[in-house]
């Protein structure tokens, strides 16, 4: 014992704290989840054909649902104000779609495929001359348009609505939910066979013009 009767301080060693510290930071780095925002995922028509010629094809009024989203964030549906919610929004999509207001025989071939329990939801909500002739190629064609100004939040929800509607539709067309709709593997064949079923002469027509400046 040294003099004065006092016990030295026993000392920590701090000889392996930076394989400590390395060790952690290898850790965290495996471990941590870094978020990525990879935007809106959505399929790009491919390049236009430059030795195609242009064909000029007229559409007609009924046949566009117009939906509009200026820099203030505020909808105009049809060239109306919409002050209702985005679950209205996409069902008057849906009715939109389902129409047959003046059906092609296409369109008559669409609607005979169709359940009892939709058939009720055109008889009821459709059949308007002023609304789209039917849910075939070219005759039901929801559009919609932002300002740059326009909130990416409001995007994304007016997008939602609309793709929404769409899987309703299919869903209900082969019985069974939304969810489930989403959840098809189209690997397996008896999936992908109700999938084609599903949007037999429904395509998800949606256009998305330029925004404005």
């Amino acid at each position: 014992m040294p003099k004065g009767g006092k016990r030295p301080l026993p000392e920590v060693s701090s000889g392996s704290m930076a394989d400590i510290a390395f060790l952690l930071l290898i850790f965290f780095l495996v471990t941590t989840t870094i978020a990525n925002d990879k935007g809106i995922m959505m399929l790009l028509p491919p390049p236009p054909d430059p030795l195609q010629e242009d064909i000029d094809i007229k559409i007609k009024e009924r046949n566009i649902f117009k939906i509009l989203a200026n820099s203030n964030d505020l909808l105009l549906v049809e060239d109306e104000p919409f002050r209702g919610k985005i679950s209205d929004l996409k069902d008057e999509v849906k009715k939109f779609v389902l129409n047959f207001g003046s059906p092609s025989e296409d369109g008559m071939r669409v609607y005979n495929s169709l359940p009892s329990k939709m058939k009720r939801f055109v008889n009821q909500n459709g059949k308007s001359e002023k609304s789209s002739d039917d849910p075939t190629s070219g005759n039901a064609i929801v559009s919609f348009k932002a300002n740059r100004g326009t909130s990416y939040d409001l995007y994304i929800q007016v997008l939602d609505a609309v793709n929404s509607a769409y899987n309703e539709i299919y869903a209900e067309r082969v019985g069974i939910t939304a969810e489930q709709w989403l959840q098809l593997d189209r690997d397996d064949d008896i999936q992908n066979d109700m999938y084609k079923r599903a949007r037999q002469g429904i395509p998800r027509a949606i256009s998305i013009a330029e925004p404005d400046k």
